[in-house]
């Protein structure tokens, strides 16, 4: 035993505790110093596209995302801002929006007052901010906007339009240097620089470190765990998180959750964004909820209640299984905006679907309600269970539409209202 205790110990429990961090507020919404990591979007519409742009913003906000970035690249996008926002207020939608500036930034955030005022944050890159004698000018011009409007910024690198000056500086360094490290160990450094650099160029203007939110985005793995873990090393402001160009499909979401779970593991993100390609016409909302999923599975936060599926086998040939996990899966997710304020903790809701009967009872005992549908060549009965104890047997054509039945009676006399304790007796 004192063997196995031992073994144990080195076994991790969990995920550590946070980087600590600088707190923000971004509109309404706390960003580090212990507050829940937050999920980010972006929009892809023109944003000189109102009603478009409105409809995208309002679709991730009800998906999920708690913060909302939006392209504001020239002045029809800029004029558009402030009409955007008054129709998001008067739906209701009240999640901060996020200006994204490259370049003329300080042109439309002076000329475009109203623009400057709607937005709770502006994401700027001192990577193409200005170049030469013109970059501490038009950097110093944003910061000065942000305090006139007392608004956040977010200083955030990108490996694709890192500071050529700075990087040169760098490479030109190491060259001389007797010890001279890999170039692309320079440039890891050169992202990390330009971050903090700009960051403590923005403080001397005189905006805070509780005004402020760092990012450092690369598209290699790698690259953005090593830069990530630098820069929490060396600051304690607020870090947004993420992997730039991730790409689409499968590729873009297992490298986004392998990069941003290693460094939420470490403790480091105190906001994050899983930059997706979309498919053409797809739906934008997937990039929420795949940041959120990496967060629930990681223990961070919990957004919808967890379905547990069978993955299938020889065993169970039917697709029955499939579809039910797949339907109550997306049932969930569609009510979910409506249950948060009608069935208080409902996300705390594990539900079981289970395809045979080698793992489908025990699966469903650990569930608060499960379902162990019968696999090929077992009798046609699914045994329910709730609370860990069996229910009730389905059997029939309906059974999938017979649980799903049970599940919104298990909500509703567990957080509904009305609240009473589920039956448990099994018929």
């Amino acid at each position: 035993m004192s063997d196995l205790k031992e073994r144990t110990r080195e076994i991790p429990a969990g995920p550590k505790g946070r980087h600590k961090t600088v707190q923000v507020m971004v509109g309404n919404v706390k960003v580090g110093d212990g507050a829940p990591i937050v999920v980010q979007s972006m929009t892809n519409t023109d944003t000189a596209d109102v009603e478009g742009t409105v409809k995208q913003v309002a679709a991730l906000a009800r998906a999920g995302s708690e913060m909302v970035r939006i392209t504001v690249d020239r002045d029809e996008a800029a004029a558009a801002v402030p009409h955007i926002r008054e129709k998001l207020d008067k739906m209701g939608v009240d999640v901060p929006l996020i200006g994204d500036f490259h370049y003329i930034g300080h042109k439309l955030l002076a000329e475009y007052p109203d623009c400057a005022k709607a937005l709770s944050k502006y994401r700027i890159n001192p990577g193409n901010v200005g170049f030469k004698n013109k970059r501490d000018t038009q950097f110093t011009e944003i910061v000065e906007m942000a305090l006139k409007y007392g608004k956040t910024i977010r200083i955030g690198a990108n490996w694709g339009s890192l500071d050529q000056e700075l990087l040169t500086r760098l490479m030109e360094d190491n060259a001389k240097s007797p010890d001279p490290i890999d170039a692309r160990a320079v440039t890891r450094e050169a992202m990390v620089q330009s971050a903090l650099l700009s960051a403590a160029r923005a403080e001397e203007i005189g905006l805070p470190k509780n005004r402020m939110i760092l990012s450092a985005k690369v598209s290699n793995v790698q690259d953005l765990i090593s830069v990530y873990r630098e820069l929490a090393r060396r600051s304690d402001y607020a870090i947004h998180l993420g992997l730039t160009e991730a790409g689409m499909g499968s590729k873009g979401i297992v490298a986004s959750s392998a990069a941003l779970g290693i460094l939420l593991q470490d403790g480091i993100g105190d906001t994050i964004r899983v930059s997706l390609t979309p498919e053409p016409n797809g739906d934008r909302t997937l990039e929420v909820k795949v940041g959120q999923e990496i967060l629930q599975t990681m223990g961070f936060r919990t957004f919808v209640p967890l379905v547990a599926a069978c993955p299938g086998c020889g065993r169970t040939t039917s697709t029955v299984f499939q579809e039910l996990a797949r339907d109550i899966q997306s049932f969930i997710r569609d009510e979910m905006p409506t249950w948060k304020t009608q069935y208080p903790g409902v996300e705390q809701l594990n539900v079981a679907v289970m395809g045979c009967i080698v793992n489908g009872p025990g699966e469903s005992k650990h569930a608060d309600i499960g379902i162990s549908l019968p696999g090929t060549g077992e009798t046609p009965a699914a045994p329910v269970f709730v609370d860990g104890q069996k229910f009730r047997t389905l059997r029939g054509e309906n059974i999938a539409q017979d649980f799903k039945v049970l599940v919104i009676d298990y909500i509703e006399q567990r957080y509904g209202a009305n609240r009473k304790v589920p039956v448990t007796a099994a018929e």
